[in-house]
């Protein structure tokens, strides 16, 4: 009698929990602010990928609602909290485009360089996104000179522009330890900043097991480990550093 009755209780549970999704499932043509207050209400129980569903259906219903502006922008942001950088710029890119006027896409703007500048948690790791970062904040000085951002703006440029002769220097020092002579030269001949005073900059320091593997940028304790084979370090390898065998 017990294990029918838990049965019974089993398969009431089950019912009811997929006609609860069932239901959660079929939700449509509601007015623009239940979507919003969906959104918020996602967003503040932590349930990010929810938020954007109900943007989807706030944008697909209520194309021009007054509230969509808004959504978008809260979605940016709660993006960039999550360290979800890709569709943090998603979201501002569709402010920007649809929505904001001159002040505020000085504002969407600024968040954008800001989430290409935290996505850099290790410099060393990403040549590309620093080149961009550094060129999106020149345009941004260049653009908005007054902005109340501009010395935000102007640090995160001067953070990048470091990070990147950091970054130039140990490609060269390392492929002159693997015997890549012009690769090496290449690196050298990139002046960095003239305005950088390297023993007043201190290096970042990566966690002691991080360290154990990346070194110094210049070598490892397991570099004995590796055969001396051709290898790509960057973008801007060059092909041509082993001579031709004659």
């Amino acid at each position: 009698m017990r294990f029918k009755l838990r049965l019974l209780l089993l398969a009431t549970s089950c019912i009811l929990f997929f006609n609860a999704c069932s239901k959660e499932l079929e939700i449509y043509n509601k007015p623009a602010v239940y979507w919003y207050a969906k959104i918020i209400e996602s967003i503040s129980e932590g349930n990010i990928d929810k938020a954007d569903n109900y943007y989807a259906s706030l944008q697909g219903e209520h194309i021009g609602s007054p509230l969509l502006p808004e959504a978008t922008m809260i979605l940016a942001i709660s993006h960039m909290y999550y360290e979800d950088y890709l569709l943090t710029e998603h979201f501002l890119d569709e402010y920007v485009k649809r929505y904001a006027n001159s002040n505020e896409e000085e504002f969407a703007e600024f968040l954008k360089i800001k989430a290409k500048y935290m996505a850099l948690p290790n410099p060393r790791r990403d040549q590309v996104l620093i080149g961009e970062a550094i060129l999106e904040s020149e345009k941004f000085k260049t653009s908005y000179p007054n902005s109340m951002y501009y010395s935000i703006v102007d640090a995160m440029a001067t953070n990048l522009y470091i990070a990147d002769a950091v970054l130039n220097k140990t490609i060269a020092a390392l492929y002159k330890r693997i015997d890549k002579p012009k690769s090496a030269a290449y690196y050298k001949a990139i002046k960095p900043q003239p305005w950088i005073v390297w023993n007043e900059i201190e290096h970042a320091k990566s966690p002691w097991y991080k360290a154990w593997f990346e070194g110094d940028g210049t070598e490892s304790w397991y570099g004995y480990l590796i055969p001396d084979t051709r290898s790509v370090v960057s973008r801007n390898s060059i092909s041509d550093d082993e001579e031709p065998n004659k």
